[in-house]
């Protein structure tokens, strides 16, 4: 399999890597010539019309707050999500570009882009939207992951599109890509505050024993999840994956 970059004439306001690597296929897909640009995978063996296979990259980003601080807490588990993706698929997170922590790699044969954006979840949508524009992903391939308080802790479910849900970083994410929500997103399960307790302490709070052990378990099936998106698309499976989230913790 190798790796190509297309480059419109076409520039782009983002600003060029702060960081590569020596592997060729990142500096491939990290030139620094700062223009617009489209990340494409083509296949080493020809297809019978002997053209070469092209797969759409997709960007996988994941929302939650920067610094040690906020690690391991409900708010942040779309960045957990993200982290475990980048470990499974051997993508580093080593490069900074856009206001966030980059990790270029492919999911299969399919390229992808890992981002955990750095400005905060209120405002991750400042990096995300430009990040989409400057690698010419279509929409219903940027799949964001984030946490959701109307599902049970530690339940999944992978959707199309959809609102906002008055999750703050979602909208914001949703006014940079001028307003569209037709992208996929992951929603991580983190339960309600209980009682009377306030939504941003609980938000910021970290997980109980019990609860760690459910989100542990919610990743390693996320990480299924997304696989099987980015290689097959919203089939079957996905739909039988959010069924089975939906009451995996009920009891007979």
């Amino acid at each position: 399999m190798s790796l190509a970059v297309a480059t419109p004439t076409t520039t782009s306001a983002i600003s060029p890597l702060l960081s590569s690597s020596s592997d060729p296929r990142r500096r491939a897909l990290t030139a620094s010539p700062p223009r617009r640009t489209r990340l494409t995978v083509v296949a080493s063996v020809p297809d019978p019309a002997a053209r070469p296979a092209e797969y759409t990259p997709w960007l996988i980003a994941g929302l939650g707050n920067p610094g040690g601080k906020y690690h391991g807490t409900r708010h942040n588990v779309g960045f957990e999500m993200v982290d475990r993706i980048a470990q499974v698929e051997g993508i580093v997170m080593n490069t900074i570009q856009s206001k966030s922590l980059l990790g270029v790699g492919s999911i299969g044969e399919v390229p992808v882009l890992l981002v955990k954006p750095q400005s905060y979840m209120n405002y991750c949508g400042e990096a995300i939207g430009p990040l989409a524009a400057y690698y010419q992903v279509p929409l219903r391939h940027i799949l964001v992951i984030y946490d959701e308080m109307s599902l049970p802790n530690g339940v999944l479910r992978l959707q199309r599109k959809g609102g906002h849900g008055r999750h703050n970083g979602l909208q914001n994410v949703i006014e940079h890509l001028d307003g569209c929500r037709e992208f996929p997103r992951l929603s991580i399960g983190i339960g309600s505050p209980p009682g009377k307790m306030d939504t941003r302490a609980f938000l910021l709070q970290k997980f109980s024993s019990e609860e760690r052990v459910q989100i542990d378990i919610a990743l390693e099936q996320g990480v299924d999840a997304v696989r099987t998106l980015v290689l097959k698309g919203f089939s079957g499976s996905i739909e039988r994956f959010n069924l089975v989230q939906k009451y995996k913790f009920n009891r007979v």
